[in-house]
């Protein structure tokens, strides 16, 4: 199992769990979130801002649909020619995941 962590910009979020909904991942968290990434923030004339709003879309899927999740997530976040601020996936293992209602483990 794996733990796909992608972060988007606000606007692209539902258009992005629209589309994974529509693959067959329907069960995605999504979080509100600010940070800056490479850029640093943005500066709009004597303005600088430091924390942009984004958002944190959370799946965890078996390791055989990380690449169609990926794809997705890309082809549904990015921004015309890709910018600055469209985003950041991390994939990373699962040890386990337990149903807290039955108990059962796995997905």
């Amino acid at each position: 199992m794996l733990l796909v962590r992608a972060i988007v910009r606000p606007e692209k979020a539902g258009s992005v769990m629209s589309e994974l909904a529509a693959a067959g991942f329907p069960a995605v968290t999504k979080l509100d979130v600010y940070g800056r990434g490479k850029q640093k923030g943005i500066t709009v004339g004597d303005v600088h801002y430091d924390e942009i709003p984004k958002e944190m879309l959370v799946i965890v899927c078996n390791d055989e649909d990380k690449e169609d999740i990926v794809k997705i997530i890309i082809r549904m976040a990015r921004t015309g020619e890709g910018n600055y601020g469209d985003g950041r996936i991390f994939v990373s293992p699962v040890e386990s995941a337990y149903t807290i209602s039955s108990g059962k483990t796995g997905l």
